[in-house]
């Protein structure tokens, strides 16, 4: 059987907030068997706990914000997204402010802050939603759905009515049974247009975003020098995010999530459906003599370039 998992050693990052533009640090913490992803606000009198679950979510406005009460931590998309990859099911996040910071703007930063935590089995059974039958929402021509698959797979088109945005490079599909994450989305980076950004920093938001750690557009084109990491470098940034979003439901989903034009707020109301409608999942164990339910668990090691050194290094 596929066992849960947790991390070896306490690790830390500090990074600068998207929205605020603040300096915060983050601490991984291992966590025990069952006790799922929580994240700790440490910056106050008080420390208040948050357990990731599908209603814990409070905005999805810009990214993806959890809450209790009248705390909340923002942008929680991007570490949710490499926890899912790593296969991380319990740990603790300790932030010291309001946000997770953004980093360049993908998960990659994560995925080796978590590589350099070590990761371990735990002595309980790893936890799958598997999908029996379809489950979807829909907004106006927008939608998003789970379907059966014996796997994961996900298929996710984005449509952007703007020059940078190819037509050819409007959608992805992926299965992450054959498929690495690593390698295939987690250096997708967040994206943004100038004059959304202006009217954001105008409101008192996006005061951390620049052309380090977001790719920003003005009416034409893309401004980064360096240009895109991926010709299709969007689209996999959505699946980034849906990936972050779709953990929320605190284990990994065996299924097909096939989407067009879903942001954290259809992603969000999907899992809120699959709760309302639990005849159409399940929750089982996958017995390790499984290969490709084995690989979808250790995903996150399959990388093995030495592209994370350099990023391990400056995290550290």
């Amino acid at each position: 059987m596929i066992f849960q998992r947790s991390i070896k050693n306490n690790v830390s990052a500090v990074g600068v907030g998207l929205h605020s533009g603040q300096k915060v640090r983050i601490v991984l913490k291992p966590a025990i068997e069952n006790s799922g992803i929580v994240f700790k606000r440490t910056d106050i009198k008080v420390p208040v706990e948050i357990k990731v679950e599908p209603k814990a979510v409070k905005e999805t406005q810009l990214s993806t914000t959890i809450g209790k009460g009248k705390f909340k931590i923002s942008t929680v998309e991007h570490l949710m997204s490499a926890l899912s990859a790593s296969g991380v099911d319990n740990i603790l996040i300790e932030v010291n402010g309001s946000e997770i910071p953004i980093m360049d703007g993908s998960s990659i930063s994560f995925i080796y802050l978590i590589k350099s935590a070590v990761v371990c089995e735990q002595l309980e059974f790893k936890r799958f939603a598997v999908i029996k039958e379809e489950i979807k929402v829909e907004d106006g021509e927008k939608f998003a759905k789970f379907e059966p698959y014996k796997g994961f797979l996900v298929d996710f088109t984005i449509d952007f009515p703007h020059p940078a945005f190819k037509k050819e490079d409007s959608r992805v599909e992926i299965d992450f049974f054959k498929d690495s994450y690593v390698n295939h989305i987690s250096r997708a980076r967040t994206f943004g247009f100038m004059q959304e950004v202006e009217y954001l920093r105008s409101n008192g938001l996006a005061r951390g975003g620049s052309l380090d750690n977001a790719i920003v557009l003005d009416e034409y084109k893309i401004l980064n020098d360096e240009g895109l990491r991926y010709s299709d470098e969007f689209v996999r940034h959505k699946i980034l995010d849906a990936l972050g979003d779709l953990y929320m439901i605190g284990m990994p989903i065996i299924g097909k999530f096939v989407a067009f034009k879903s942001g954290h707020e259809l992603n969000n109301k999907l899992l809120r459906l699959m709760l309302e409608q639990q005849s159409k999942w399940a929750v089982e164990h996958l017995d390790l003599e499984d290969k490709k339910s084995a690989s979808l668990a250790s995903d996150y090691a399959k990388d093995k370039n030495d592209f994370g050194t350099k990023h391990i290094e400056a995290l550290q």
